[in-house]
């Protein structure tokens, strides 16, 4: 299946917009960690100084904005939408910005959750951006299918926890961006380990990983591991993810800055 087959469906961001690179992170199933990772990788550009945003995907589950203790809503007029800015200035759109109560469930049928996220690359003036970062909704359903077709994406990145099902799952997400000429930049896996905060041994708590040799054998880089870190799980819960400052996504950053680094 060629991307040539969906060239009907995409479209332009807003003219007023200048995106250099558009990265989707993407997982087969849903929890195991899209946002948090999708919301370090942005924290992480944004602190080596690059102009970044970042598109919640995800209608149905929006958590972007409560990690970033974003409370306010996004103005808009007939034709445009207007992101909000962070405290370090990224800038975000999410359905969250939108809607009146944050707590309110949006009881959507797929097409009008679908139409809503290519408005927000459609009608979102995101305006200078080196990176915008996607945190799609689970799986290979109505909408991961849309913003593949809608949106020129430069690349994606794999979530996944190291599970039995693990290989099956990144399968999936390799497979959906393979049949649409996106590449893979690689694969994060969450939930990787626990260090012990007495003795300071790590403990897989899902067994061992068996992530390097899935990588090898789909041939795709292996982008970091994040350990369940107690000090970045307080920091989401209290709207403070800027403030997260680990190495464990270094090398996903770097890759990501070497890659893009002449567009």
């Amino acid at each position: 299946m060629s991307s040539e087959r969906f060239a009907e469906f995409s479209c332009k961001t807003n003219e007023k917009n200048n995106i250099k690179s558009v990265i989707a992170v993407v997982s087969g199933k849903g929890g195991v960690g899209k946002s948090l990772v999708a919301s370090l990788l942005v924290v992480m550009m944004r602190r080596k100084g690059y102009e970044v945003g970042i598109l919640d995907a995800d209608i149905t589950g929006p958590s972007i904005p409560k990690m970033f203790g974003i409370n306010e809503r996004a103005r808009g007029t007939e034709t445009e939408i207007y992101p909000v800015n962070t405290r370090n200035n990224i800038k975000m759109i999410s359905i969250n910005l939108l809607i009146e109560k944050v707590d309110s469930p949006v009881i959507w049928r797929g097409p009008i959750i679908a139409n809503t996220v290519k408005q927000f690359w459609t009608d979102v003036i995101w305006e200078d951006l080196d990176y915008l970062f996607i945190d799609m909704p689970p799986g290979t359903g109505d909408v991961p299918l849309t913003i593949f077709q809608t949106i020129k994406l430069d690349g994606i990145i794999v979530v996944t926890t190291p599970q039995d099902l693990v290989s099956l799952i990144v399968k999936k997400a390799y497979n959906m961006a393979k049949s649409m000429d996106v590449p893979i930049l690689g694969i994060v896996e969450n939930m990787s380990y626990l260090n012990c905060p007495d003795c300071g041994k790590q403990i897989n708590l899902f067994g061992e990983s068996k992530i390097e040799d899935i990588s090898k054998e789909m041939k795709i880089e292996l982008l970091g591991k994040l350990p369940i870190d107690t000090d970045i799980a307080k920091l989401c819960d209290n709207g403070e993810i800027e403030k997260v400052n680990k190495d464990y996504l270094d090398e996903a950053v770097n890759y990501i800055e070497n890659r893009f680094s002449n567009i």
